[in-house]
């Protein structure tokens, strides 16, 4: 079970198959295996063997598809780190995972310069660099053009052989880095190929970043089926919504603010994108105002997982989707879940609590970390910790993060809650909800929200609507703050605590507004 030669099994048995599609560049199988097989061989020219990790610092591009296709037929690591980064947290990522060698985008090599020093694992040559690279680095392409295209057969790599090591924490706080096997990552190509009801005739587009776990939802299913893939370097919703119809695409999967933004062109509907099979929804909460506005578009279309990249999940599935609208399904086949209290046991039918889960896709644990990874996995249980809730059916409820909880005047206060209110008001495209101190309430909410194009709301009027419809007192928010965009990690997250840090800076001398109860 490893996913080392899926590539050669359909360069073999489908060769003029189109496998890739980046910009103008189009790849049938067989020219992407040459490719692959060059990256390889280029990898062990370099002294590189099973086992070693190999880091990317790269956008979404051909180069970084063929460093994960080469990692994955040689037996080496795979190390993918967000373009993001930068100075001490890239080097902090590359020391903690005991990279060799690393690839990445000629932006970056004054930064890979002045961290290099520190970097004695990677040796010189090891800085390979997509465009103009600095003087002491070499270039990609020229390395791997010279390689040979006559590469062996895949390497014989056991099961439990690491794959990647992804971060769930880079710029703060302790690097988790989340360890794949290729168990895993061949799971993951049965099992989300059967949830999406892909053959190998789908074709999928995919313009969220690479190197984010999402991706790997519908990238394993394609290496694995053997259907196209198309790869677009950045989102643009006018761009993206051309790619369905030019490419006949059928499957899609997405993070919530990239819906929102092909939910306010009207040309978003099945009656132009009649390809479209599957719209995913993955990385946090879809809204349920946005799920219902989309449900209408494209009916029997919504798939909505729900997961941790340390490898538990459930999924909305399409026929669910319809009467468990604000649910996020349930656990696939094999899998487990619990909602466990503060003691670790299970709460009674209907109540909220921590969900843990188990199953196939469970991660191995942290790299080099066996405390953290004692910690989120407790006698065989992921905590997750997220607050959710079962049904009757069985159906997760996701309520909010733990961390997200604002207890304000002794009740707890959950942002989900009021962005739903909050996303309900016609000037509205997205919310978010924070917590910051409060002298009297102990925690006040604070409403962030962009607004659609072309409308207009003042925050205080906005203010005083969503504390009139919020259900109760407590979930009165104090300040509205407007934003142009939310700021977003690689995987497309919106990242509250930043704005929570922002507004408690900005906020320092202002005297906070009492609820009025």
């Amino acid at each position: 079970m490893n996913i080392a030669g899926l590539l050669s099994h359909h360069a073999r048995y489908r060769p003029d198959r189109t496998a890739v599609v980046v910009g103008d560049m189009r790849l049938t199988f067989r020219d992407f295996e040459r490719r692959v097989c060059r990256t390889a061989a280029a990898f062990r020219g370099l002294g590189l063997d099973a086992g070693d990790k190999v880091a990317t610092v790269l956008g979404n591009s051909l180069e970084l598809l063929e460093v994960y296709c080469a990692a994955a037929r040689t037996g080496m690591v795979v190390v993918p780190l967000s373009p993001l980064l930068r100075g001490p947290a890239l080097r902090t990522l590359l020391e903690d995972s005991d990279t060799a060698a690393v690839v990445a985008d000629a932006s970056f090599g004054e930064t890979l310069g002045s961290i290099r020093p520190s970097l004695p694992a990677i040796a010189e040559g090891r800085y390979l660099f997509t465009g103009t690279p600095p003087e002491w680095g070499a270039r990609y392409a020229a390395v791997v053009e010279t390689a040979s295209a006559e590469e062996t057969a895949p390497a014989d790599v056991l099961s439990d052989a690491p794959f990647n090591i992804i971060y769930s924490s880079g710029t703060t706080g302790l690097p988790k880095g989340i360890v794949h096997t290729h168990a895993i990552r061949a799971a993951y190509c049965t099992l989300f190929a059967s949830a999406w009801r892909m053959t190998p005739e789908s074709v999928v587009l995919h313009a969220g970043s690479l190197v984010f776990n999402g991706s790997f939802l519908t990238l394993m299913p394609w290496l694995y089926l053997g259907g196209t893939f198309v790869l677009h370097k950045a989102f643009d919703a006018r761009a993206y919504m051309k790619a369905v119809a030019d490419e006949g695409v059928t499957h899609v999967m997405m993070v919530p603010s990239q819906i929102v933004s092909l939910l306010d062109d009207p040309g978003f509907h099945e009656k132009h994108l009649p390809s479209l099979q599957m719209i995913g929804s993955v990385g946090a909460p879809l809204h349920l105002e946005h799920k219902q506005e989309l449900a209408r578009r494209f009916p029997n279309r919504l798939y909505e997982l729900y997961g941790l990249t340390e490898g538990f999940v459930t999924i909305l599935d399409r026929d669910d989707a319809p009467r468990k609208t604000g649910s996020v399904g349930v656990p696939p086949a094999f899998f487990e879940i619990r909602i466990l209290d503060d003691d670790g046991r299970d709460v009674v039918k209907g109540a909220v609590g921590e969900i843990a889960g188990r199953g196939p896709l469970m991660m191995p644990g942290y790299y080099k970390r066996p405390d953290l990874t004692a910690q989120a996995i407790v006698e065989g249980w992921l905590r997750t910790g997220d607050l959710g809730r079962l049904d009757d059916d069985g159906f997760l409820y996701l309520v909010d993060r733990k961390k997200d909880l604002i207890i304000s005047g002794g009740a707890n206060v959950f942002p989900r809650d009021i962005e739903e209110v909050i996303v309900r008001h016609p000037a509205v495209r997205e919310a978010a909800v924070f917590g910051v101190p409060d002298p009297k309430w102990g925690e006040a909410p604070i409403a962030a929200v962009v607004l659609r194009e072309g409308a207009s709301v003042a925050e205080e009027a906005l203010r005083d609507w969503i504390n009139a419809n919020v259900e109760a007192r407590f979930q009165r928010v104090r300040d509205v703050v407007r934003y142009d965009e939310f700021p977003r990690n690689a995987a497309g997250k919106t990242l509250k605590r930043e704005m929570r840090d922002r507004f408690s800076t900005s906020n320092t001398s202002s005297i906070p507004r009492p609820r009025k109860d």
